[in-house]
């Protein structure tokens, strides 16, 4: 069985697909898997156990320069190269038109949602687009809302808690000086929180004994790193640093190496669960119940969702400290 997953973005809702792949292979162990996905995220695909080829379609970027001589040409070099195979399915988990015209270069039969869920983004005419349209709950986790469909299509229901299959370099759990990740940016401004409980929950970690990793991805994470850091002022020489921009991969090998991670509704917050790291997401908006660390999950008693408007900094060191119990 040969099957195409089509995902182009972003960071949190490609992990979120994950587990349908690990899904396909408890199915069909001889499945061949492809993905099609957004550059950016490619290196991390490359990771996931199970997927052969990973399909790279820069959509966005061909979107603002469709008419183009040179996005022409690699549209159809991106052709080309998909039509390498003849798939027995191909499953379009986005459920946006530039998944959907993506999942349509592809030979074989087309899967794809004929209805949005709550709180995803979704296009009606991406359902017109597939073979097959499949009606999903309107209320569902993420990672449900890819293993239903994924699970509808090739006709066997997912089963038990969510697979990641992320491979990570190596595995170091415990060290004389543990490090936590505050993954703190994220790709909406409403999901941050304030600097100034940053570095409160920061200086009672430190004072715990643990270091603090600063993770960050751009610009404005790099200026918000760098503030949190100088607020920590005489704890930042030996307990806390920055981490320099690097690769979702790179990232990846040196977040899994941590000890654990606090984390706002973003990307990082999602890699902290498919590596069933110790995590507190904390969300401002009641919105956990479809993208945080699932209940019956693979971390369900170490990785918890707090919920507030910001939740408060007290909540988030009392949540952490019953994560380190529950991890022990």
């Amino acid at each position: 069985m040969k099957v195409l997953i089509v995902r182009l973005s972003s960071l949190g809702d490609v992990v979120h697909a994950m587990p349908a792949v690990q899904d396909i292979r408890a199915a069909h162990p001889e499945a061949v898997i492809d993905w099609v996905v957004e550059p950016a995220f490619a290196p991390l695909v490359r990771r996931v156990a199970g997927v052969r080829r990973v399909v790279e379609a820069p959509m966005q970027r061909w979107r603002r320069a469709w008419w183009s001589g040179a996005t022409r040409a690699e549209w159809r070099a991106f052709k080309a190269q998909l039509r390498q195979e003849s798939y027995d399915a191909v499953i379009d988990l986005q459920g946006v038109l530039g998944s959907a015209l993506a999942a349509r270069q592809a030979r074989g039969t087309r899967f794809g949602l004929a209805n949005r869920t709550e709180g995803e983004a979704y296009e009606p005419l991406a359902g017109w687009l597939a073979d097959r349209a499949i009606r999903v709950a309107p209320r569902i986790h993420a990672v449900d809302r890819a293993r239903v469909l994924a699970g509808a299509a090739l006709g066997r229901a997912p089963e038990g808690p969510p697979k990641y299959g992320l491979n990570p370099k190596q595995r170091l759990f415990k060290t004389a000086s543990p490090t936590v990740a505050f993954a703190h940016g994220a790709s909406h401004d409403e999901r941050l929180w304030p600097v100034e409980h940053w570095i409160q929950l920061g200086k009672r970690v430190i004072e715990a004994g643990w270091r603090i990793a600063l993770p960050q991805g751009n610009e404005m994470e790099q200026t918000r790193a760098e503030l949190i850091a100088a607020g920590l002022q005489y704890e930042k020489a030996f307990h806390v640093e920055v981490w320099p921009t690097m690769a979702l991969d790179a990232a990846l090998d040196r977040l899994a190496l941590t000890q654990g991670v606090i984390g706002v509704d973003g990307g990082l917050s999602h890699l902290a669960v498919a590596l069933d790291l110790p995590h507190v997401q904390l969300y401002n908006a009641p919105s956990a119940w479809r993208t945080g660390p699932q209940a019956g999950g693979q971390g369900h008693r170490h990785q918890v969702a707090l919920e507030g408007r910001p939740p408060a900094v007290q909540a988030a060191w009392l949540a952490w400290s019953n994560v380190l119990v529950a991890a022990s």
